[in-house]
């Protein structure tokens, strides 16, 4: 054979070497097996999501913009070995007292051909209710690079006919859209219902130092979403980027039963010793006045509420920048007569055993956070209330979750309120109790909105919903009013997860008339041993049951219209008799809030038969009998 003909043999043997090489898939899959992530390089990476040979996610592109170059094309890779991780840890609180982290997780090293770049990783993790993936710039041997990230071209692709809850921001509505049209982007978690039945969630988890991704429509693609970058990254490496989720479930209610996915992909605990963590319930004073102060001291000890708390105004007008949040001086516009002596209420309240949250704007918190911390912890203050954080860029996040840090030092607990929506940054700095970015009762949302919130902002972690139960247009309030029934803001608090549970947000104790059904509310913990999700339907109705101890809470609301719903009660130890205190909407009671109460022997093997009004929902407190 002539030189000629060798050279044509054994390039044609390396182009079909190559070509077979490049037309060989990388899969990983769950430990259950159920779902496969398949990894193609055909020129450009790309991947796959099946669920029991359905698709979930069809062909889509993966992809970095770092230092001027498109990591989306020429790209040479090399999988790495499959690895699996099965581990159990044990909550400092939350919605179950342990949870099982179990994933298979393969590190796939990308380069790009003929350049000395720097290497590129994809970490893939499979569990049995989703798949994650995130980028991952290695350091090289000199340290570094520099990385100044500009976006990414990570899509997700789904079959026609797929729909999804889609809301442009924290606090909006959701609208059930097809993937096509969108009046602007979509904030995360995304709820997505499959035509082929089952239902996917695309989620952010560990967005700490990195810029916020929403979700936009693909403008070249039909049924295509891509990941939308708020701004630049400008950092060094090593650097990873947030994980990028697709949950997956054949039933909406398994999305909200395995959103501890979420902090299983965030690093654990970082604080020793977070035993001065005290998660309850809280209540804000509206007088900013010392004795509006005592008087709601009172009325928490009476109500077992374990936290006051001082929101805007205490310190001044919070958007002025001349606003001291080291200085008790009230805004005139709050309380004319300023007579707010916030030590003293500090003192009475600790005298009674209540704590004290105090509110700051990030313009204060800016400007004074390492002034004010310990000056805070030296009041007796438990705890802050972030207001108006700036929210998305590589700049603010970095500093929003170094202040959470800061606050672990001074052992203050925080709440972030307004756009914030979690990524799992309480699993390794549980102080961050809560976060709103939730259209909550500041907003007097309708049921339909609180129906779907379970399924679609809760995937992502606790939310301040701040609760109201007097705000009633029959209680004089005709201009901006509770919506829902009593009896449906009764469950509420069981339904929604939240350490820090705010209650009462526009009431005031003199409100209070001695309705009995508030007695469900007292009982109420705000963290849980364990927790059932029974059933439910994204904006039409769910029940959810959580263990304290050994006393079980059930919460079940419905829409806008009346439902007939069997809820069973097999969560229950089966070698034991209980009895059910049942609170639901009732005309005939007299009362003015109308809750009928009633009691009810069962056990594991009963089935309730529940009966919603329109807008309604119904509390039930499940204690075990003495034998």
């Amino acid at each position: 054979m002539n030189t000629i003909a060798k050279l044509f043999f054994f390039s044609l043997f390396y182009l079909l070497f190559v070509n077979v090489e490049a037309a060989v898939p990388f899969e990983i899959k769950s430990p259950n097996r159920q779902l496969c992530f398949t990894l193609q390089n055909d020129g450009t990476l790309q991947y796959r999501i099946d669920f029991r040979d359905k698709p979930v996610v069809v062909w889509s592109k993966l992809g970095i913009s770092c230092n001027g170059d498109n990591w989306d094309k020429q790209l040479v890779m090399t999988p790495g070995t499959i690895q699996l991780h099965d581990t159990t840890w044990s909550t400092v609180y939350g919605e179950h007292d342990r949870v099982r982290d179990c994933y298979n997780e393969s590190i796939l090293n990308i380069v790009r051909e003929n350049r000395k770049n720097p290497v590129l990783q994809l970490v893939v993790r499979a569990y049995d209710s989703g798949i994650a993936f995130r980028y991952r710039f290695a350091e090289n041997e000199n340290g570094g690079p520099y990385l100044h990230i500009t976006g990414e071209s990570t899509e997700f692709n789904f079959q026609e006919n797929t729909m999804a809850w889609f809301t442009p921001r924290a606090q909006s509505l959701h609208q059930l859209l097809p993937l096509k049209n969108w009046p602007d982007e979509s904030d995360r978690p995304l709820t997505l219902e499959l035509p082929n039945g089952l239902f996917a969630c695309l989620a952010e988890a560990e967005m700490v130092n990195y810029a916020r991704t929403k979700f936009r429509l693909n403008p070249g693609k039909a049924n295509s979403i891509q990941c939308s970058m708020y701004g630049v990254v400008d950092e060094i490496a090593p650097l990873n980027s947030p994980w990028r989720v697709i949950m997956v479930a054949e039933k909406a209610v398994d999305l909200l039963a395995n959103n501890s996915l979420i902090l299983n992909l965030n690093p654990p605990c970082a604080i020793k010793d977070p035993s001065w963590i005290q998660p309850g319930k809280v209540m804000r004073e509206v007088t900013l006045s010392t004795s509006g102060a005592r008087k709601l001291v009172d009325f928490a000890v009476a109500r077992k509420i374990r936290y006051i708390h001082f929101d805007a105004g205490w310190y001044g007008y919070e958007n002025s920048p001349l606003s001291d949040a080291t200085t008790v001086t009230v805004d005139p516009r709050r309380n004319p007569k300023g007579d707010l002596d916030l030590q003293e209420a500090i003192r009475y309240a600790r005298s009674k055993g209540i704590g004290v949250i105090v509110y700051v704007n990030q313009r204060a918190l800016a400007a004074q956070l390492d002034t004010i911390l310990p000056l805070y912890a030296k009041w007796g203050v438990a705890g802050v209330k972030f207001g108006f954080v700036q929210v998305g860029s590589h700049r603010w996040s970095v500093w929003l979750h170094e202040a959470v840090k800061k606050c672990a030092k001074y052992h203050l607990m925080v709440d972030i309120h307004d756009e914030y929506r979690p990524t799992g940054f309480s699993r390794t700095y549980p102080n961050l109790m809560t976060q709103e970015g939730i259209r909550g009762n500041e907003e007097m949302p309708d049921a339909v909105n609180n129906t779907i919130l379970p399924f679609t902002r809760f995937v992502a972690g606790a939310a301040d919903y701040t609760y109201c139960y007097f705000y009633r247009k029959e209680f004089g309030h005709p201009d901006r009013h509770i919506k829902n029934s009593p009896a449906h803001q009764l469950a509420l608090p069981v339904v929604y997860y939240s350490p820090l549970q705010w209650m009462y947000w526009y009431d005031k104790p003199d409100d209070y008339q001695n309705e009995p059904e508030l007695a469900f509310w007292d009982q109420l913990p705000t963290t849980w041993n364990d927790t059932k999700i029974v059933n439910g339907e994204i904006g039409k109705y769910i029940t959810v049951a959580r263990r304290s101890q050994e006393r079980w809470f059930v919460g079940c609301i419905t829409n806008t219209e009346a439902r007939e719903l069997k809820v069973p009660l097999d969560f229950l130890d089966p070698a034991k008799k209980y009895e059910a205190t049942i609170y639901a909407d009732d005309p005939k009671t007299v009362t003015r809030t109308h809750v009928g109460i009633k009691k009810q022997a069962v056990n594991s093997k009963t089935v309730l038969n529940i009966s919603l009004q329109a807008s309604g929902g119904e509390a039930i407190l499940i204690q075990p009998l003495e034998r």
